[in-house]
């Protein structure tokens, strides 16, 4: 049976290994697994031939298994790049959705608003291919070493090289422990899975878990990048503890560093911190509109150090964390994006007052992007030198949309008053000359244009 088996597999394979070895853009690891797979059955064969029949018998049941492994481990490796295949379009798909409503929200003129930033879908899809490829070597790994482990005495005798010594406890008793080669080995493949999950977990998670969540604005760009902190951590404590440093000797070092580095690097510390507290607290988050400062922008990035937004002129400033925890902090789109909005106007002594009112409502209420709730108010609120001065306090439900409708509301008004005859006024200077006498010779009269008598914003 095993004899009609060995046949099988060599059969079915040498036909994939042939067209292998005629396509030149054959993955290297492919044809290097189709090749083993149709020689090894021969090999066993050959071994058979010349009396090694129980060595034949012992290797080739393990080796019918691995070769049914690597089978049923290919289909499953193909339905899960189905599933993360499928998963990738449905991103794309919403994203384009929500840009799409983006667009019509933002009116007839159809400018594109700014958006949250989000991992890019190329970056989503490179980087749960590689954590998909690492995890699915992982699991053929240990099904591989189920098959073999008892024929598999290499790595239980790398325990028996010792590269050195250190002092431990146990059950309260101090003991002398080895570090042998296999914690060695162990250390290195530790390091390489905790480096690969810090490069490419942020596409799994958005892949796997993220996009299937409602989630506010910024939130998945803090858990992953507080994972990654955590990786790292438990990845170094992994590695040290298994070639001999254990927290215990390292917290007396640790102590002495943290004083000495505490006074040398006050700063960077002060700003890993604080960026820690920005990750947690989220007084900012990825898309908030702030103002820190004389700098307002976007929250385009939240480092380890440092944090960066992006201006209205679309440069990039890099801020120290410290500035946000430390310093007065405008958050314009934490917990609501409504924001007022205040229009000066200054009329002419002698105009309407109630009509000056109605037009000024006229205007707001008319608007399309000034909400309703809370009511737009006009107020009288002073006579000036020359202009009885106006304010339309409205809100606004975007921050994006202010200084469009402060651009649209000033024409209206501008339009609206013409057609009621409202002089919008400017200052006036009137100056009377008077001879040595006294007598008032001649007056003149000048208007001050240069003045701008539009409505100006608050």
């Amino acid at each position: 049976m095993i004899f009609f088996n060995l046949l099988l597999i060599a059969f079915l394979v040498w036909p994939m290994c042939r067209e292998s070895w005629r396509d030149k853009e054959s993955h290297t690891m492919r044809l290097v697994t189709i090749t083993v797979l149709s020689i090894i059955p021969i090999a066993l064969m050959v071994l058979t031939a010349t009396g090694y029949f129980y060595t034949t018998l012992r290797l080739s049941g393990r080796w019918i298994e691995t070769v049914y492994l690597v089978i049923i481990w290919n289909l499953l490796y193909q339905t899960v790049l189905r599933g993360l295949s499928v998963a990738a379009r449905r991103i794309a798909w919403r994203r384009a959705l929500a840009r799409r409503q983006n667009l019509v929200k933002e009116g007839a003129e159809g400018a594109e608003p700014p958006e949250e930033p989000t991992i890019a879908l190329e970056q989503v899809n490179q980087q749960t291919l590689r954590i998909t490829m690492l995890l699915m070597f992982a699991l053929f790994g240990v099904m591989f070493w189920a098959i073999w482990s008892d024929l598999i005495t290499v790595f239980s005798y790398l325990d028996s090289i010792t590269l050195w010594h250190y002092n431990g406890t146990e059950a309260g008793a101090a003991v002398v422990k080895n570090v042998t080669m296999g914690s060695l080995l162990f250390a290195i493949i530790a390091s390489m899975v905790a480096w690969a999950l810090i490069r490419n977990l942020p596409g799994l998670l958005e892949v796997l878990v993220l996009s299937r969540l409602n989630m506010r604005q910024g939130a998945s760009y803090a858990i992953t990048t507080i994972l990654n902190y955590i990786i790292i951590a438990v990845g170094a404590m992994t590695v040290f503890g298994s070639l001999g440093v254990s927290w215990d000797k390292l917290q007396w070092l640790a102590a002495a560093l943290s004083v000495g580095l505490g006074f040398g690097l006050q700063e960077i510390f002060g700003n890993f911190v604080s960026g820690l507290i920005i990750l947690f607290e989220r007084p900012v988050r990825i898309g908030d509109t702030v103002t820190i400062g004389s700098f307002s922008g976007t929250v385009s990035k939240i480092r380890i150090r440092a944090t960066t937004i992006t201006d209205f002129d679309r440069k990039e400033v890099i801020i120290p964390n410290k500035a946000f925890v430390t310093e007065r902090l405008i958050n314009w789109s934490l917990t609501d994006t409504t924001t007022r909005l205040v229009i000066r106007l200054g009329v002419a002594y002698g105009s309407d007052l109630e009509k000056v009112r109605k037009v000024l409502l006229k205007a707001a209420t008319e608007h399309p992007r000034v909400m309703h709730e809370p009511m737009p108010e006009v107020f009288f609120t002073a006579f000036g030198a020359s202009t009885l001065d106006h304010e339309l306090r409205l809100y606004v439900r975007e921050l994006r949309d202010r200084s469009r409708t402060v651009d649209e509301l000033n024409r209206t008004i501008d339009q609206l008053c013409r057609e009621n005859d409202i002089n919008i006024a400017f200052n006036q200077l009137e100056v009377h000359l008077h001879n040595e006498k006294g007598d008032e010779v001649t007056e003149v009269k000048r208007d001050y244009k240069g003045d701008d008598p539009t409505p100006a914003v608050g």
